[in-house]
């Protein structure tokens, strides 16, 4: 047998010899942050049904889980992402939602369904790329599912704790709080609008920015930090990640809280690569920053009071936040520019049957 010829083993061998080595020396290990009483009795490498937590001290345990679309993940069909990459995502993607609570991430349960073409490489990429954002973010992933199906499908289970009572939720914002976000949003969406068009517009960016795009996907980076930060004292009186884009972060905003929001467009973070993918579709840049996108900055309340003690806290850790608007009384959300006041612009994520290429300019039918 060459090398080079692909392998594939049967699930107990990939489980016995490919897996256990991301696994190792896990039980044991103490994963309780900022003094919580958080011991991984019995880890992945024991080799038993279930992880075992063994939790001392009162706290907050959050629980969050995220499916990835697998064969239908758009870039990863056209070469561009690697089975790595897919892992990497699965993992963040999860760990995101545990960031968003406030909450520190103690560990992952991941599900991985392969068919049967899938080869030991490809299948080890999966797995190595789950293992190394847990890495990235300081937590385990303790196990899970692994075994075939008709199609490659990946899941996971986020785990993750707080001190009681300082969990962020998005149902806390009221009229005069600030609307912020951590970052610039827009990059995966436009990542998604661009490469399965790449040939059809009439230039090409250079090569910096493609790859700017490609990087949005193959590392991005869930804000444990922001999280944590934001619930210390707690700063935040709602928050939510972007993930499905930040038009539907400020719109689930706004319905949890019952309250509007009146975005400053001028004030919106938008990324020089959003804004040259946006002029090659021939679209108002903020409303592809805003469109459906897998982002995951934090979107957050703030009361105008509490907002400069949270900037200093955010600076004295190396980290930043936006001002993009503030909440109101009337229930609308709402878009200010130099031409007046509109809804916000772009096209929101509702699980289109779809890839996002053509939402920004809302002629994807949905």
């Amino acid at each position: 047998m060459s090398l080079h010829e692909p392998v594939h083993s049967d699930e107990p061998t990939r489980v016995r010899q490919l897996v256990s080595q991301f696994f190792d020396n896990q039980s044991g290990a103490d994963v309780g942050p900022d003094g919580l009483d958080v011991l991984l009795s019995v880890g992945a490498d024991a080799r038993d049904d279930c992880a075992v937590y063994d939790i001392g001290s009162p706290m907050s345990l959050v629980v969050g889980s995220d499916y990835v679309r697998g064969p239908k993940f758009i870039l990863h069909e056209l070469g561009h992402l690697s089975d790595f990459d897919i892992g990497y995502y699965l993992a963040v993607a999860n760990i995101s939602d545990i960031a968003a609570m406030g909450a520190t991430p103690i560990g992952l349960l991941s599900v991985i369904r392969y068919p049967h073409e899938m080869d030991d490489a490809g299948f080890r990429q999966v797995v190595a790329g789950i293992h190394q954002a847990c890495a990235d973010f300081g937590t385990l992933n303790v196990g899970g599912d692994i075994g075939n199906a008709e199609r490659l499908i990946l899941s996971g289970t986020a785990l993750g704790v707080c001190p009681p009572g300082k969990v962020l939720r998005r149902s806390g914002a009221r009229p005069g709080d600030l609307l912020c976000v951590t970052g610039a949003c827009g990059l995966l969406g436009a990542a998604v609008a661009y490469f399965p068009r790449r040939g059809t517009f009439p230039r090409t960016l250079p090569a910096d920015s493609e790859q700017k795009l490609l990087d949005s996907w193959k590392k991005p980076r869930a804000r444990v930090a922001e999280g944590r930060v934001l619930a210390r004292k707690p700063y935040a009186t709602a928050c939510q990640d972007t993930s499905d884009g930040l038009k539907a972060t400020i719109e689930q905003l706004r319905g949890a809280s019952g309250v509007g929001f009146r975005v400053n467009a001028r004030d919106v973070p938008v990324d020089p690569v959003v804004r040259d993918v946006a002029d090659l579709m021939g679209v108002d840049p903020l409303a592809l920053t805003m469109s459906a996108s897998s982002d995951f900055q934090l979107a957050f309340t703030v009361a105008a009071d509490d907002l400069a003690a949270c900037r200093a806290e955010f600076t004295s850790t190396g980290l930043d936040f936006t001002v993009i608007g503030e909440a109101t009384e009337d229930g609308e959300a709402l878009v200010v520019d130099d031409n007046g006041v509109r809804p916000l612009p772009g096209v929101a994520w509702k699980h289109q049957k779809s890839d996002i290429s053509l939402l920004a300019s809302g002629s994807e039918d949905t």
